[in-house]
């Protein structure tokens, strides 16, 4: 393994802050390098953003860099220890297949891990051969992608190589590395970790070196543990609500892939709904419904209710006064994501104000939706386009009472100008998602036939979501044949 002095050409500008944290949180090494490294995509506008040279990293030493061949000048790889509850089981993790490169300081001084996702074992990687294929590695940088175009926040995907090299899981697959960029990797389970075997020493700097990187907290505040608490909580309810107002199944919401930061991370076997049903699970493995669609809200809160587990010995020195801080916290998580779901929904049907009935006129929506088994994301555009068409649900006595009653609901708006209501509808609608049979001709394309054509065409108009431009319309057509979609970890 060779280290590449292009600081300058390829604009790499590393500042490492997690590996001046207490080694206990991490293992430095280097990436196993791969027989015949090949470019396949690159994002080209977040490699602008971070402050790369986009030739650079096409060339011979662009590539090897992205498949852990070369290590640029600056960065020190390592793999980040973290815990985590996985489907409600407590287990010893880490990065198992994955590297932190380094932390990017992007020309508008902004921090961001860059992570090399399916990059070799490492000491975290139990029984797994710390290889990706290429099927998981384009699914999330497909997903990711379309997830920041939704304004939803999240990790992206800088590029995928492949390596040349099979990767052995029921079949044999094209091994794959993903460049992934994220504010940071601090999860949920990196406390339970340190918090299960470290000290509370380690416990406060970690605490204290989260609240530096990502909250700015004031220093007036009284208890500042109390604030990271608060905030975390905060920003996941925000986040979640945003997920359920598109329709967004994560679909593996263990604790170890929740981020601090208050993005969507950690990308398996996610998918987004058509016809809607709060019990729509896409996961081979959630085979009880844990993280289906109506039940991200309260896995969320039960994850969150873990990591206050992790901070009660900073939140105060008495146990019985940490406990009611804590509890006192978590109960507003509910609030929160309550607000900002009503809030959104309320932009989704052009309501421009708050009345306090709005609630139900969305749950009744929501129950016909499900009763007459409607596609979710069209739906929503059939009432901003006035396109409602001769549907089971449209067509209904039901769907019609409703629909008067919506009606008079945005009369009643102060601003009931039509094109005021209708241009909210079409800025909180968006015109597609990655639709599952889209997804899954992309990657055939790209896995069978090495033909990244169909993945580009389908990344290029999931790049605007609310454009509503003509291109999208073929996308946002549900096809629902065959047996239920089934997504896999792809680990």
């Amino acid at each position: 393994m060779t280290k590449q002095n292009a600081t300058t050409s390829a604009g790499w500008n590393f500042n490492n802050s997690y590996s001046r944290l207490p080694e206990t949180f991490f293992t430095r090494l280097n990436p196993t390098p791969v027989r015949f490294p090949k470019l396949v995509i690159l994002n080209y506008p977040l490699a602008k953003d971070l402050g790369l040279n986009d030739k650079f990293l096409e060339s011979e030493n662009g590539v090897a860099v992205l498949a852990g061949n070369l290590v640029p000048e600056g960065a020190l790889p390592l793999a980040q220890a973290y815990a985590g509850h996985q489907f409600g089981h407590f287990t010893m993790l880490g990065d198992g297949r994955a590297l932190l490169l380094g932390e990017q300081i992007t020309p508008q001084g902004d921090r961001f891990d860059i992570q090399l996702k399916g990059s070799g074992k490492t000491p975290y990687s139990r029984r797994g051969d710390g290889r990706a294929a290429l099927g998981p590695m384009l699914r999330e940088y497909i997903i990711s992608e379309a997830i920041h175009a939704l304004g939803i926040p999240t990790s992206r995907s800088l590029a995928v190589v492949t390596t040349g090299e099979p990767v052995f899981r029921e079949t044999v697959l094209p091994g794959a590395i993903l460049t992934r960029v994220a504010a940071s990797h601090l999860r949920v389970g990196t406390f339970q970790y340190v918090s299960k075997w470290g000290t509370v020493e380690e416990l406060k700097i970690l605490a204290d070196y989260t609240l530096q990187r990502h909250f700015q907290i004031s220093e007036v505040a009284e208890n500042h543990y109390l604030s990271l608490l608060q905030e975390v909580i905060r920003r996941q309810a925000v986040l979640i609500a945003k997920w359920q107002l598109v329709g967004f199944i994560h679909g593996v919401m263990n604790t170890d892939n929740m981020a601090l930061s208050g993005e969507t991370i950690d990308y398996g076997p996610c998918a987004f709904m058509d016809t809607y049903d709060p019990a729509t699970v896409f996961s081979s493995i959630d085979r009880y419904g844990r993280y289906a669609y109506a039940n991200q809200p309260r896995i969320a809160a039960w994850n969150l209710a873990r990591f206050a587990e992790t901070l009660l010995p900073l939140l105060h020195k008495n146990v019985e006064d940490a406990l009611e801080l804590a509890n006192n916290a978590l109960t507003a998580f509910a609030e929160i994501y309550q607000i900002n779901w009503l809030a959104g929904m309320r932009a989704k049907l052009g309501i421009l104000n708050e009345e306090p009935e709005d609630e139900s006129l969305i749950n009744n929506l929501l129950s016909l939706m499900n009763k007459y088994h409607a596609d979710y994301t069209n739906t929503f555009l059939a009432l901003t386009f006035e396109t409602i068409k001769d549907t089971e649900m449209f067509c209904s006595a039901e769907f019609n009472e409703w629909h008067k009653l919506w009606q008079t609901r945005l009369g009643r708006q102060q601003d009931n100008l039509k094109s005021n209501y209708q241009k909210l509808m079409r800025n909180n609608n968006p015109a597609l998602i990655p639709r599952n049979y889209g997804v899954e001709e992309a990657l055939e394309a790209a896995i069978m036939h090495e033909d990244y054509s169909v993945m580009q065409r389908l990344l290029h108009v999931l790049s605007n979501p609310f454009a509503h431009s003509p291109e999208q319309t073929e996308y946002s057509i549900p096809k629902s044949s065959g047996p239920p979609y089934v997504t896999f970890c792809g680990t």
